[in-house]
Parts: structure tokens; C-alpha cells; sequence
């Protein structure tokens, strides 16, 4: 089962957590949906940002890790590596924290200058606006195919875009 993660920021301190859980890669609807409100996080800190999701995703994924015990693979919004030195993005630290079991790929919506050669720039649908696809644990070239067959004729695939607008209902 591969799962993808988004969260969602408000009141200060408190988080919205999602993560849709699929097998095929070209699904329109995730397999299972599960969520997450967290109180207590911490302040967003520039060039630290996992320091404020990666609690979130943790502790949401110990509670998918009850229901679904094969996961094959994580997609996260956000870079692997922040620069090209190979400085640990969200999901580099999400990859740790994990054992180096789960491969991650990250997702990211926006470019990040620094890093030019851990990251692919995939359009998808008819936008000239590329999607940035890094990965560990699962060759970036692979990671890129996967994320590119996903469902959707839009920039950003379905449940992309489904698991980012679950997270501001609450």
C-alpha cells in the first residue's frame, strides 16, 4: 500500500494531518482515508520546516500502521534534500525517523533553488508550471514515472490534490 501525507496549519498550534492510502498508482480514490488533528506544534522555523510536520506525519502514521501493515511507499509535499550538499528535507528526516525501510518520494509545488540535482521537474496535464519530484529510497527516475502515471489530467494528480483539500476540512 503506498500512502501520501499533507498538513494542515491553523490556530497557532494546531495541525490537520491526512493520509490517503492507495495500491495503484492510478487510482482516482484512495483505498483508505485517515486523519489526524494535532495540538501543540511547533512554530514554523526557516530551513527547518520538518521540525513542525514530521511530528504530525509520525504520529498519524502509527495509527495507518494498525490497519495497514505493507506500506510500500510514502509521498510527501515537499523536497528530499534542500540543497545540493545534501542537507535533509522533510523527507530525508522522514526516511530516518523510519529506518530507511519505507521509501519516500517528495512532491513539491513550488521550486527550491538551492537543489538542482536532487530533484526532477515533471508538467503534467496541459501546465507549463512543473511539479518537482525528489526521492530516497527509490530511484528519482522511478519516483518521477510513478508520480506521473497518477490519476488526473491537472499539474497536480488526484489524490494529490484530494489529500491537500481534506486537510483544511475540518
Amino acid at each position: 500500500m503506498n500512502l501520501v501525507f499533507d498538513t494542515y496549519y491553523f490556530d497557532h498550534d494546531k495541525a490537520n494531518t491526512i493520509c490517503l492510502a492507495f495500491e495503484n498508482w492510478e487510482s482516482a480514490v484512495p483505498d483508505y482515508e485517515f486523519s489526524e488533528i494535532k495540538e501543540g506544534v511547533e512554530e514554523y522555523i526557516p530551513g527547518q520546516f520538518y521540525r513542525r510536520e514530521l511530528p504530525c506525519i509520525l504520529s498519524l502514521l502509527e495509527k495507518v500502521k494498525t490497519q495497514i501493515e505493507d506500506i510500500s511507499c510514502i509521498v510527501i509535499d515537499g523536497f528530499v534534500y534542500v540543497d545540493d550538499h545534501m542537507k535533509p528535507g522533510l523527507g530525508k528526516h522522514l526516511y530516518d525517523a523510519l529506518d530507511s525501510e519505507i521509501p519516500i518520494i517528495g512532491v513539491a509545488k513550488t521550486n527550491f533553488a538551492t537543489v538542482e540535482r536532487y530533484k526532477l521537474p515533471l508538467k503534467r496535464g496541459n501546465s507549463d508550471t512543473p511539479l518537482y519530484i525528489s526521492s530516497v529510497g527509490i530511484d528519482m527516475n522511478t519516483a518521477y514515472d510513478l508520480i506521473k502515471k497518477m490519476h488526473g489530467e491537472h499539474r497536480i494528480p488526484t489524490l494529490l490534490k484530494k489529500v491537500d483539500t481534506l486537510t483544511r476540512q475540518f
